[in-house]
């Protein structure tokens, strides 16, 4: 039943389907998974003669008189005088003249709503109402009422109408996703009972259980569904292991022009012993921004060629792929690896060893036949789906994916359940530590003074901004076009200043970075774009404007876009936000210099929902749960384990079977 598409409830037709898709919702289930936001307290009865101007109340009473009037403006006034027999009240409706062709004198009604003036009178302005069934509670006018996300013509009223007409149906009120032993060991809800507790609870207390085993079940399916694709792909059988060639490969990395770290040995060790398996590689390999992740994987691009297989390696955006394909040539072109690369405005005409690619690549009908290895950079900006689409292009490849986000272990443990883990922990020898400071408005004079004095000693500057145009409702937040404007006229006018944001043609970005790299620019004025992908050894500042829209994380990745050479590099983080809890948590960046650190302070300060700002993709939409509830990730993970290890293909637990396919079924 839970599988049925929404436009089989009543008076729901293709209309309402189409806007219930912007809500995610196109069955019954996403319907009753549509969860509550927050909740309106009526759960106080009012009497009409006690009411005062500034309240939200619940009322009931009996319609005395209903009329609508056209003002001389051309709009509809709706006027109802209702009665409780202590005392009267006008309610006022602007622009539903329909309600008076619903509402009838002597009619019962529930309201609720705001108590204001209006002609000089005490009135209640557009309440919610409904009518007094004396069999059934009022869902819109009186107790905790729900109220949802919403969206064009589809209303809270109009969601909490259908949800109950759902939890009145017979058919789910045995269903459940949980196994009982679960429930029993956890003092959770039945899944009824909680679903009526979320979304019309008698008091606060069963809203937050319900809540709670919500939350328990969410964290639990994704743990339960990622522990699952891993057994799938580890089941899926390698014949023929990687040979490693260990004199060519410590030729290789004797020939580097930097020693290797401790960190990257580690990693590369852990990655051999997966290439030397039966089993293909599903590993994830964690570092901060320079810490030389590229490194390992042309090590491990050189270990595929020589066992005669190709390497795909996808990156997020064109200025990556072309970054990529620059260092991994100078690389691995004088052992005999061709370098190609794929993009949508671009595609090899040879047949690479190891491609090159953005998401075009998932799409390509002309890939190497032989992909041995699929590596994936920054992979949290691609999605599971466009993940698997890749990998399955290499039927049995060994999959390594890459990122410079710094992802506390909990949310590891819960988001790539799937994957190994690798962490290179370390920055190369050399590299001094950025020096940050947070800028107040003013000090903004004498922070440019400091930008001059390094441009003059031949450095070069990134202006980092939230915005590339200005925004209606982020006045006060800069914004690149406009910034670079002032920057490059009244500012710094002696200096080259350049403009790089996304929606710039491939063809102007890349005679922006080419000139940036190059040194003919000074300045770049750019949106995070260059959080991942353009290294300028020659770039000793980072200034970030509105930083305090950042999270602590991005702000760290931005960051690490200096301190690319032996130079001592600086990243000012400017704010016009005098909050002092905001002051204090930039602050942290001054002291802290570790990309996990800063991601864990973060999700502590500021949840998971701002941990990577608004660009951030690939994170699971979580309905109740909360990413920083280590403890309620640690015991989901258990209990996931332990389902499995008794029942590895789900055959007793057929509810739970069924949901993480996406087919819900009902005891029915």
């Amino acid at each position: 039943m839970l599988d049925t598409s929404v436009d089989k409830i009543t008076k729901i037709g293709p209309s309402y389907k189409n806007r219930l898709n912007n809500l995610n919702i196109s069955t019954l289930e996403d319907l009753l998974y549509h969860f509550p936001v927050r909740y309106e307290n009526f759960t106080e009865k009012r009497e009409l003669n006690s009411l005062a101007a500034g309240e939200k109340v619940s009322v009931e009473g009996s319609v005395l008189q209903i009329k609508t009037i056209r003002t001389k403006f051309g709009k509809f006034l709706t006027f109802a005088t209702i009665s409780d027999g202590k005392g009267t009240i006008e309610c006022v409706w602007f622009n539903q003249p329909y309600i008076n062709r619903i509402v009838k004198n002597g009619q019962k009604l529930g309201l609720s709503g705001k108590v204001d003036y209006f002609n000089g009178k005490i009135a209640l302005i557009s309440p919610e109402y409904e009518f007094i069934n004396p069999n059934k509670l009022p869902i819109h006018t009186h107790g905790l009422i729900p109220i949802y996300p919403e969206t064009r013509g589809v209303s809270s009223k109009w969601l909490r109408s259908k949800i109950k007409l759902l939890l009145d149906e017979k058919g789910i009120k045995n269903f459940e996703i949980l196994p009982a032993g679960i429930i029993n060991k956890y003092k959770l809800g039945n899944w009824y009972e909680s679903m009526k507790n979320i979304h019309f609870p008698a008091n606060i207390k069963l809203a937050n259980t319900a809540r709670k085993r919500f939350a328990f079940e969410e964290f639990f399916l994704i743990q339960l569904a990622a522990m699952m694709r891993k057994a799938k792909w580890q089941s899926r059988q390698k014949t023929d292991p990687f040979k490693v060639d260990q004199e060519k490969i410590m030729g290789f990395i004797a020939d580097l022009p930097f020693p290797l770290t401790r960190a990257q040995n580690k990693v590369i060790k852990e990655i051999i012993v997966d290439l030397k398996g039966t089993k293909p590689m599903n590993r994830l390999l964690q570092g901060d921004v320079g810490s030389g992740k590229t490194v390992v994987a042309a090590i491990i691009s050189l270990i595929t060629y020589l066992n005669g297989r190709d390497v795909l390696f996808m990156a997020p955006t064109e200025i990556l792929a072309k970054q990529h394909l620059q260092t991994l040539e100078s690389l691995l072109s004088p052992y005999g690896i061709k370098v190609g690369l794929q993009t949508g405005s671009k595609k090899t005409k040879d047949k690479p060893n190891l491609l090159v690619g953005t998401h075009a690549l998932i799409f390509s009908k002309t890939l190497p036949k032989s992909i041995g290895l699929i590596i994936i950079d920054e992979q949290h900006r691609f999605g599971v789906e466009q993940r698997s689409l890749l990998r399955n292009k290499g039927v049995v490849s060994h999959f390594l994916t890459m990122s410079a986000t710094p992802i506390p272990r909990t949310m590891a443990l819960t988001l790539y359940g799937d994957l190994d883990l690798s962490v290179i922990d370390e920055l190369p020898a050399g590299r001094k530590r950025v020096k940050t400071f947070v800028v107040p408005r003013e000090k903004r004079d004498g922070a440019y003074n400091f930008i001059r004095e390094h441009v003059r000693k031949g450095n070069q500057v990134f202006i980092i901004c939230p915005l590339i145009e200005p925004s209606e409702t982020l006045v006060s937040v800069k914004n690149a076009t406009e910034e670079w404007k002032k920057l490059s006229s009244e500012v710094f006018p002696e200096y080259s200043v350049d403009l790089l944001h996304g929606r710039l043609k491939e063809k102007e970005k890349d005679l922006v970075v080419k000139r940036f790299k190059a040194g003919e620019s000074n300045i770049l004025v750019s949106t995070p774009v260059v959080e991942v992908g353009i290294d300028i050894p020659n770039a000793t500042i980072m200034m970030i404007e509105a930083s305090e829209r950042f999270g602590l994380a991005q702000l760290h990745q931005i960051r690490g876009r200096v301190g690319r050479s032996s130079d001592q590099s600086y990243c000012l983080l400017f704010t016009e936000n005098d909050s002092p809890e905001i002051l204090a948590r930039l602050k942290n960046m001054e002291k802290k210099h570790v990309g996990l650190d800063l991601a864990e302070l973060d999700l502590k300060i500021r949840g998971p929902g701002q941990l990577y700002g608004t660009a951030q993709h690939g994170l699971p939409t979580l309905k109740v749960a909360n990413l920083s509830d280590s403890e309620l990730i640690e015991k989901t993970r258990k209990e996931a384990i332990r389902v499995l290890k008794s029942d590895p293909l789900l055959k007793h637990n057929d509810y739970l079977k069924k949901r993480l396919v996406g087919k819900p079924v009902s005891p029915d």
